[in-house]
């Protein structure tokens, strides 16, 4: 497996993660078919798995996800040296999605994440998962920065955030990471210098919905020059997606999320599809600006 460094750390994770959220929602697979996906993405070696307090189906069930891959690593056999990325600051309210970024609120989610993740290590990285117009970003961040200090989260990370809101995360606590919406239908990070910044600032962009979501992703073989690549590399278009997104910037990590093992297989094996210049401009031309 290729790695990357995770920000400006000495941490090094793979080059493409494992997304939590589809194990944990209303959908949500089996319990058993959730941890075999867990550890087939260990066996392939993915050190990166990212989570949430809010996957899971509504307030009741709040850190289910993270509870899931603590049980899927206490289960493992083999040898596990895995960076966790989670998030807190949306709730579930009826399965819905609200943002809280109170800061009483935030202080008690990292402390529930921690426990919820096994409670014997600092988080690896917890991210504020989206600003809240009711709070200030150096308001709501201020429980990250104490919990760094306390030994809750080892390092911190941001959602959905902008330029200038990641310049502002970075004067209350240093950042390491940012998440935002990145896929063929929503290439704003490309324009809006977000992807720019963390590239120059040594940030690790991690790409969320990387393949449009279940909705999108089904249409991919309708955008002719990912459906001829896939074709002509005798791979799927999913793999041809997640490609052309790591030939983006050499900061992106993709989390695409998996609740079957053949999907995770499959993102794995993009890892290996390297696309020119010109291939990548081809994808480009046929997809949102």
């Amino acid at each position: 497996m290729e790695t990357k460094q995770l920000g400006s750390t000495d941490i090094i994770i793979s080059a493409i993660g494992l997304g939590g959220m589809p194990m944990s929602l209303s959908s949500r697979p089996e319990e058993a078919q959730s941890i075999g996906v867990i550890h087939r993405a260990l066996e392939l070696g993915v050190t990166l798995i990212d989570t949430a307090d809010s996957y899971c189906k509504d307030e009741s069930d709040k850190h289910h996800n993270e509870r899931l891959i603590a049980k899927a690593l206490k289960k493992y056999q083999g040898n596990a040296n895995v960076t966790i990325a989670t998030k807190g600051g949306l709730m579930r309210p009826n399965g819905d999605w609200t943002r809280n970024g109170n800061p009483e609120h935030l202080k008690e989610t990292i402390r529930n994440s921690f426990e919820a993740l096994g409670g014997e290590k600092p988080i690896d990285v917890w991210q504020y998962h989206a600003p809240d117009p009711q709070y200030s970003i150096e308001e709501s961040l201020k429980p990250a920065k104490q919990a760094v200090a306390s030994g809750l989260i080892q390092f911190v990370g941001v959602s959905n955030f902008s330029v200038e809101q990641i310049k502002r995360a970075r004067e209350v606590v240093d950042i390491v990471s940012v998440q935002n919406q990145y896929n063929p239908w929503h290439r704003q990070p490309e324009f809006d210098g977000v992807l720019e910044y963390c590239d120059r600032e040594k940030l690790t962009f991690l790409p969320w919905s990387p393949l449009g979501g279940s909705r999108r992703a089904s249409k991919l073989g309708d955008i002719k020059a990912i459906a001829s690549l896939a074709k002509d590399k005798r791979v799927s278009v999913y793999a041809i997606v997640l490609a052309w997104v790591r030939a983006k910037s050499p900061c992106i990590v993709p989390i695409p999320g998996a609740s079957r093992v053949s999907s995770i297989e499959d993102s794995i094996k993009s890892v290996q599809v390297k696309l020119s210049s010109q291939e990548v401009q081809q994808i480009d031309n046929e997809t949102a600006a």
